[in-house]
């Protein structure tokens, strides 16, 4: 399928400067190249627009650091690795405030997610109206383009809502400049994230995904808002819409599962061999954010280089293209170690890389490609390592050589959580990962993103279910055919060699990087038997949940953490803890935990950074001070109290 290659249209304007004896007519040259408004009441000109925001929405967000602070860190799963450039994104600290306080020139803004949200929503209405006022009588116009520009509004309105609560809610284009605005309240927005949505699931076609966006992405989102919107955080106002909302759920997901069936293996979504490969097209993948390895392309998907543990400033290793440039800003918590069958589910072993070969041997006792590093991700108690750090005892089955660095989650026998937060080594989530890249420094990245797939939608049904169940209208056990098809797809299947691991870094084929392909740190195997401490077997495992009443040991482990006693507060906790093992680090779990008013038992049970200063006023982000110097009330700047009413609490 060709891939759809966003980029922005520029209006080009003209003008002089006017110096000295500079004259009106100036070179007499007439610019013939000037767009104005104008050209996007044109077919042709709803088509750029439409383009260009795609762009905006989809892809700008994923070339900077901004959508990992607001959607990873200051959560249960991820927490700041060695390079703490956006750390009070994640602690909570005295500096997470209305102006967060910076650090370096990395430390992402608290207006940059808001800004970008705010101009897909502008570029989103000048879509809406000019393809509703065009006289074009073309399907592509006049539905497709439409349908997507309710699609971006809501998309954009959504993820405002979610982080925010009230924000305001404009739906036409500005033509004068505005410096009058109110927020409006989160139902509000809510009704019209859902009427939008509503309006593309009527209009969209169901053909071009996942680069386009399609009738299935429609129902995804808006299964999506109704979720939100029934969830705990809206409890004060979502009464009489709760109901309808759950039962709306089911039906929409069911279509969307019906045409997007799971990838027989959960390592196939992260099988990244080269640009616009087989695996960016697999019919999991309901939308995608589209990056392209064409040099004329501006932007780049930069997410690679956050997750990455440090390998290439330890002896006889250096960096490459296949390790990824790592910039170290996020490291998994204990909490991901805990919430996966280490033994039966494969998800963890193919989402994070574990192993490193040598690529910069000096001679003598080691070689290039020998196992330079490895990740020992063992059980508590395990009485087989001294420390943490080990350069002596772990030994290569295959070489039968000591593996120099070795790095032990569970050393000593120890039972307590912990061992592997005291540097900059840890496993690192590859999903990311880009071999693809044509230097070995570059940060541009020609990865997709995924922003919607089905495994999800599971997901979303299963919790629906949960929900109606706590009113009444259901059980809970209905929920678990929709969690267990997911679970059912992370289990190893029979004669499945465990030990095999892939991810981006296996893209070196498509690199101009001259990256030699036989002296790398990749290596295609994981730590699964020197974790588990387990005989080699292919035997098929079994992951499924056979009753509400005998959860899986590592779910009942974080129950009994969270002190949870309820049917509902456990089959709650059973469905978050099933979002971390399928969609770890895909960019939704801070959303996920502030909805479901989560978050602050999560991180104070899971995050070492934070849980000191997690508060329940931490579940909306604070109105960037951007906005508030910047507006107006009745023709003045705004006093400290306006400013104040407009600001969530706590901030």
């Amino acid at each position: 399928m060709k891939k759809y290659k966003l980029y922005i249209s520029v209006a080009l304007f003209s003008g002089c400067l006017f110096i000295g004896s500079c004259k009106k007519d100036f070179l007499g040259e007439e610019l013939e190249t000037e767009r104005g408004m104008s050209f996007y009441q044109t077919d042709a000109g709803i088509k750029s627009l439409s383009t260009g925001t795609y762009y905006q929405v989809f892809k700008t967000p994923f070339s900077a650091e901004w959508i990992y602070c607001n959607t990873i860190y200051g959560v249960d799963e991820f927490c700041v690795g060695g390079d703490g450039s956006n750390a009070v994104w994640n602690d909570y600290d005295g500096g997470f405030k209305s102006i967060v306080s910076e650090v370096n020139s990395n430390t992402s803004s608290t207006n940059a997610q808001w800004d970008n949200l705010y101009i897909g929503i502008g570029d989103a209405n000048l879509l809406i109206q000019n393809a509703t006022a065009s006289a074009s009588t073309a399907d592509e116009i006049k539905k497709v383009a439409l349908g997507e520009g309710y699609f971006f509004r809501a998309y954009c309105y959504l993820r405002l809502v979610s982080q925010y609560g009230g924000v305001p809610l404009v739906t036409t284009p500005s033509t004068t400049v505005n410096l009058e605005f109110t927020r409006a309240t989160p139902q509000e927005v809510y009704n019209q994230i859902i009427e939008d949505f509503k309006q593309a699931y009527e209009l969209l076609p169901n053909s071009g995904a996942p680069a386009k966006i399609t009738k299935d992405a429609a129902a995804h989102f808006l299964a999506k808002a109704y979720l939100y919107r029934a969830s705990e955080i809206n409890d004060s106002w979502n009464a009489p819409t709760k109901a309808a909302d759950l039962a709306a759920i089911v039906p929409l997901c069911d279509e969307v599962i019906a045409n997007h069936p799971l990838a027989a293996d959960f390592a196939a979504l992260w099988d990244y061999t080269e640009p616009d490969g087989a695996n960016e097209q697999l019919p999991e993948l309901i939308l995608s954010a589209q990056f392209t390895a064409d040099v004329s392309a501006t932007g780049g998907n930069h997410q690679h280089i956050y997750f990455g543990g440090r390998y290439d400033d330890l002896a006889q290793m250096q960096r490459d293209v296949t390790g990824d440039r790592p910039y170290s800003r996020l490291r998994p918590s204990y909490y991901m170690y805990r919430v996966y069958d280490l033994v039966k589910d494969s998800r963890f072993w193919k989402s994070f890389r574990t192993k490193y070969r040598l690529n910069k041997a000096s001679g003598g006792y080691y070689k290039n490609g020998d196992l330079g590093i490895i990740y020992i991700v063992n059980q508590p108690g395990d009485t087989r390592f001294s420390s943490y750090e080990l350069n002596d005892v772990v030994k290569d089955p295959k070489t039968g050589k000591t593996i120099p660095n070795a790095y032990i989650a569970y050393p000593k026998a120890m039972t307590a959580d912990g061992a592997l937060n005291v540097d900059v080594r840890y496993p690192s989530l590859s999903k990311f990962f880009d071999g693809s890249r044509p230097a070995v420094n570059d940060t541009r990245g020609f990865r997709d993103i995924i922003l919607a797939r089905s495994a999800e939608t599971y997901l979303i049904a299963a919790e629906a279910k949960i929900r109606l169940a706590k009113l009444g209208k259901g059980t809970y056990a209905e929920a678990l055919p929709y969690i267990n098809a997911v679970r059912n797809r992370a289990a190893y299947k029979s004669g499945e060699d465990r030990s095999v691991y892939y991810d981006g870094g296996g893209a070196l084929g498509a690199s101009t990087s001259g990256q030699d392909p036989n002296i790398n740190s990749f290596v295609a195997e994981n730590s699964y038997y020197e974790s588990n401490n387990i005989p080699a077997t292919t035997a098929a495992t079994d992951l499924s949940i056979s009753s509400t009443g005998a959860l899986p040991a590592s779910d009942n482990y974080i129950i009994s953490k969270l002190g949870l006693s309820s049917d509902y507060d456990r089959m709650l906790a059973l469905v978050l803890d099933e979002r971390s093992r399928e969609l770890a680090g895909e960019f939704v779990r801070w959303e996920d935990l502030s909805r479901t008013e989560t978050l602050v038992p999560r991180v104070k049970a899971f995050n070492f950074q934070a849980s000191a200063n997690v508060q329940p006023f931490h579940e909306l982000r604070p109105i960037p001070q951007t906005y508030l110097d910047g507006i107006q009330l009745n023709g003045s700047a705004l006093t400290v109290e306006e400013k104040e009413a407009q600001q969530n609490p706590g901030f």
